[in-house]
């Protein structure tokens, strides 16, 4: 999980290379979760939550 501390003081551009690689990682769990199954359901939670702070990061950064 990543915290808020650390977010803060990347750059836009790294924000949103994390959550485009954060958006394949769920579509893949999805996948898994359908198709097999998976041990940890919870990572879809975790990644979601980690993609609306990357977001509220970025959009604090864009209206400065």
């Amino acid at each position: 999980m990543l915290k808020m501390n650390e977010i803060v003081s990347w750059d836009e551009k790294a924000l949103v290379a994390k959550i485009e690689s954060l958006k394949s990682e769920v579509f893949t769990i999805r996948m898994q979760k359908v198709t097999s199954g998976i041990e940890k359901p919870h990572k879809i939670k975790d990644n979601k939550r980690d993609i609306a702070r990357l977001y509220t990061v970025l959009n604090r950064k864009s209206e400065k």
